[in-house]
């Protein structure tokens, strides 16, 4: 019978609300607070998860007609993505302002009661949707530094990535995962459609020290400081394996589970990076430094990087320690 009982417990797994009571001594806010953020965040998640499967068979796919504050096309998916994010923490209720790689300006929820800041890419590598490849959304959550129940000031948004109280990711690929961290290691939740819940698939993640994995856009290798082209044909010459899918969530979340390096330099075209402190990089390297890697914009700790506005462009290098550590030696020669 207790095998019995042991093999029904296995096959249902720990659900994400049983989950986060279970270690709520160690969450930055009250457990109810933490399930009631990722909850809200995971319910737009499956909406996501389930309008992305219905991709080529209803029209979902393709550019909207519509560009975002930096100037990019956004894909259907990008909008309802958005739309999907932003209505389920308004109507959660303790978020009291959110920031997007879809907005231009903080967007002020009205409920001044609200301890939270969120920080969202709706839908990173949307525009590989129409090829089905694995797409995510990224997430950072920071406690408000403005008294509760005034209007939300720029300090309350404008936080260094040390000062986050939890981030993660949502991918959607051949499952749908949910990986996040509260600075207590790293956890992955993968959704089971017949329960609808998401269940412990990946307990206390752990990046390797090293890999054999580097992921870059090598198109644009010519564009390249030399530092980052020397640093490429280090990996050629000791027979690296290239991968680069061109979703930065799939191609992070290979990584930290193989090890491997992702990077993504500056150019003449793009001096400051390509990818967003607040949306991207921020949530990315409190993850990997949890799972013992290192994320770097090739001079300092990306979390250590003081933010001047919410769009702000960085370069990244992100993975496994040993690979960012020696990318960094090329790039301070």
């Amino acid at each position: 019978m207790k095998k019995e009982v042991s093999s029904i417990t296995t096959s249902i797994g720990c659900t994400l609300d049983q989950f986060i009571k279970a270690r709520g001594d160690e969450l930055p806010c009250a457990p109810e607070e933490l399930s009631q953020l990722l909850n809200d965040i995971t319910l737009a998640g499956k909406l996501v998860g389930s309008e992305v499967n219905k991709a080529g068979l209803v029209d979902i796919t393709g550019a909207q007609g519509t560009y975002n504050i930096h100037g990019e096309a956004q894909q259907k998916l990008d909008v309802m993505a958005h739309t999907c994010f932003m209505r389920a923490l308004e109507k959660g209720g303790v978020v009291c302002a959110i920031t997007s790689e879809e907005e231009e300006d903080v967007v002020k929820l009205e409920n001044n009661q609200g301890k939270y800041i969120v920080a969202l890419d709706p839908l990173d590598g949307s525009s590989n949707i129409d090829v089905n490849v694995s797409i995510g959304t990224i997430f950072s959550i920071y406690h408000r530094i403005s008294p509760i129940g005034e209007p939300v000031q720029p300090e309350d948004v404008l936080q260094r990535g040390s000062e986050q109280m939890a981030a993660g990711y949502l991918l959607y690929g051949t499952s749908t995962m949910l990986v996040y961290t509260t600075g207590h290691g790293v956890h992955g939740f993968t959704y089971a459609p017949s329960l609808g819940e998401f269940l412990l698939s990946h307990p206390n993640i752990k990046t390797p020290p090293a890999g054999k994995i580097y992921a870059i856009n090598d198109g644009y290798f010519a564009r390249f400081p030399d530092s980052i082209k020397s640093y490429i044909q280090y990996c050629r010459d000791n027979s690296y394996k290239a991968r680069y899918i061109g979703s930065l969530v799939a191609d992070f979340h290979r990584n930290l589970l193989k090890g491997g390096i992702y990077m993504y330099p500056p150019t003449e075209s793009t001096p400051h990076g390509k990818l967003r402190l607040m949306f991207e990089c921020n949530a990315l390297a409190f993850i990997v430094e949890q799972a013992g890697g290192t994320a770097t914009d090739g001079q300092q700790r990306i979390r250590t990087i003081e933010p001047t506005e919410i769009h702000q462009r960085v370069p990244l290098y992100i993975g496994s320690a040993k690979m960012v550590e020696r990318l960094t030696a090329f790039y301070n020669k």
